[in-house]
């Protein structure tokens, strides 16, 4: 499926900031060109080095993604500002987009049942600093919010993955036939929650990364048929080859044709009108902090200098056995008792003094100030990831530390010099 040699990554800033992030791939000689459907998403042509090794990368300005797994998220479009669910949310690959497209005031709340995966959506979730995500550790077929709560989901279901096939070669022989039936009772119901979860008038992606009609068309169907959703067309974004709708499926529907550069996927949207009869949308439900938590005053606590409470969107802040958490407040006002779920890190407190987390560039100003490092050199800053220090400008603490202005996160001080860490 799609050519081998292509690897596909997106540039976790802004549009603005875009060469930036370019310019330190470049110092480490790392080849790319744009990709015509997203102008944060970028292939690569040369590759001295592996990419997820790189200091863009380590400082989480950069994702390794698949271009057509970058569709589900582009084609839900959440606007700035927009609470979204990712029903299936781990690694993080489409969670981190959405969130970087809903805004630092935005709200996405990732959803994942497996103890393993989540794991690894949180630390994708922290290394991308995106404090307006929180992950809740649960079946989302079971979520119950007291009502439809939004008005942008996301469901990426577990699926037969035959689409991966070029990284997967058993796939197809894993799962056909009847060893499929048990995902399609999965998508199916997984499906029915998003639309009892969705707004009227909200937006629905259904997406897979398998080529299996009964998992994509015939799902879209029966949701048309049987969920009183109707089918939003999608446009065909640039730079990809699709084949045509299955099984009668109306047109609109994206299906990354084999021919096509990237993984074999399958994109839907999916509407529930505004006319909708469906139950009252959710009330204020939520229970508050998980317990164990202590509530904090950012006011009362002692932090490095340039640290900017000010970036973060309407929530709390709370101390679990010594890490400062942010609950977000959309969190705050839907989940309740019996929920499992955790808030973005922060970073570590230690009798009121407040250490933030190496990648929480929300409590960094956007523009360095006063104590702050700002390198100008891409070669420092690479040196910089193998262990070079760099001179310390004045004060204590950890040192907000920036690329000609790009934040990067924070770095440990040692006496007069400056080390990168990612503890």
């Amino acid at each position: 499926m799609g050519n081998e040699s292509r690897r596909n990554f997106r540039l976790v800033c802004s549009e603005q900031r875009a060469p930036l992030v370019e310019a330190l791939l470049r110092a480490e000689g790392f080849g790319f060109e744009q990709e015509p459907f997203s102008p944060l998403a970028r292939v690569l042509t040369s590759e001295p080095s592996p990419l997820g090794t790189s200091a863009a990368a380590r400082f989480g300005r950069v994702y390794i993604q698949d271009r057509s797994s970058m569709l589900p998220a582009l084609a839900l479009d959440p606007p700035a500002g927009a609470s979204v669910l990712d029903m299936c949310a781990a690694p993080g690959s489409k969670t981190g987009l959405l969130a970087r497209l809903a805004g630092p005031q935005g709200f996405v709340l990732g959803c994942e049942p497996s103890t393993g995966r989540i794991a690894t959506l949180r630390a994708n979730l922290r290394r991308a600093g995106a404090v307006q995500t929180v992950t809740l550790h649960g079946a989302s077929e079971r979520l119950d919010f007291g009502g439809p709560a939004f008005a942008h989901v996301l469901l990426d279901p577990p699926c037969s993955g035959w689409g991966t096939e070029d990284k997967n070669p058993r796939a197809r022989s894993l799962w056909s036939g009847e060893k499929v039936e048990p995902l399609l009772r999965l998508q199916r119901a997984l499906l029915e929650r998003a639309a009892e979860l969705l707004l009227p008038g909200g937006k629905l992606v259904y997406s897979t990364c398998t080529t299996n009609e009964y998992e994509n068309e015939a799902q879209v169907l029966r949701a048309l048929e049987t969920l009183g959703l109707e089918l939003e067309p999608l446009p065909a974004p640039p730079g990809f080859v699709f084949d045509e709708p299955r099984l009668g499926c109306p047109a609109g529907v994206l299906r990354v044709a084999e021919e096509s550069e990237g993984e074999g996927f399958f994109v839907a949207a999916l509407r529930k009108p505004e006319t909708d009869s469906q139950g009252a949308t959710a009330e204020r439900r939520g229970t508050g902090a998980p317990s164990g938590g202590r509530r904090l005053r950012a006011e009362r606590l002692r932090g490095p200098q340039g640290l900017d409470w000010a970036g973060l969107p309407p929530g709390e802040l709370c101390e679990f056995a010594g890490k400062v958490v942010f609950l977000h407040a959309e969190a705050l006002r839907l989940i309740g008792a019996g929920m499992r779920w955790q808030g973005a890190t922060l970073g570590k407190l230690n009798k009121d003094v407040f250490r933030p987390d190496p990648f929480c560039r929300a409590l960094m100003p956007s523009e360095p100030g006063e104590g702050a490092l700002d390198v100008q050199d891409a070669d420092e800053i690479v040196g910089l990831m193998s262990g070079r220090a760099l001179a310390s400008p004045p004060g204590d603490g950890p040192v907000p530390l920036y690329f000609r202005g790009l934040p990067l996160g924070w770095a440990a001080r040692k006496g007069k010099r400056v080390l990168w860490t990612e503890s």
